[in-house]
């Protein structure tokens, strides 16, 4: 009875905080999902990019007190212009989605959601990257990936 208690508890506790991704896993996936290359930006940018901005965790958020908005998900995209969390007042909703579907594991409402962010603003749209990861050597990030 311990036993099937701690399982589902350890379920539980894994279903309520996401996933965190490994950098070659997430880097497999959103390569499957094409977003290698789109707009010319690199796989390696957008590994650097989710590394800074989560931690490849599916789950995370980021409270923005001055606009009252939440970045949500691996890719950290904003309520504000991006999605709706039902919370922040004068969203824009431009990917149509709910918050929480961009911290779903398989990643799919997340790529497509960024590639309208990059449509209309470029990858530079995200701070992490334009301080983490902009102008330098991002080849560590798909190391040892095989991709």
């Amino acid at each position: 009875m311990k036993v099937l208690f701690l399982l589902g508890f350890i379920f539980f506790s894994m279903a309520a905080h996401g996933k965190r991704m490994e950098r070659c896993e997430f880097a497999r996936r959103i390569k499957q999902l094409h977003l290698d290359g789109y707009h010319q930006i690199s796989l390696a940018n957008w590994v650097c990019l989710a590394q800074w901005e989560s931690g490849f965790d599916t789950k995370a958020t980021n409270y923005n007190p001055g606009d009252q908005s939440t970045d949500y998900g691996i890719l950290q995209i904003n309520s504000h212009y991006w999605c709706d969390d039902g919370k922040t007042p004068h969203a824009a909703n431009e990917c149509k989605v709910r918050c929480s579907e961009l911290q779903e594991d398989d990643l799919v409402k997340a790529v497509n959601c960024a590639k309208k962010i990059v449509d209309q603003q470029g990858i530079r749209a995200w701070v992490a990257w334009r301080n983490k990861c902009e102008g330098k050597d991002l080849s560590k990030y798909l190391e040892g990936c095989h991709l």
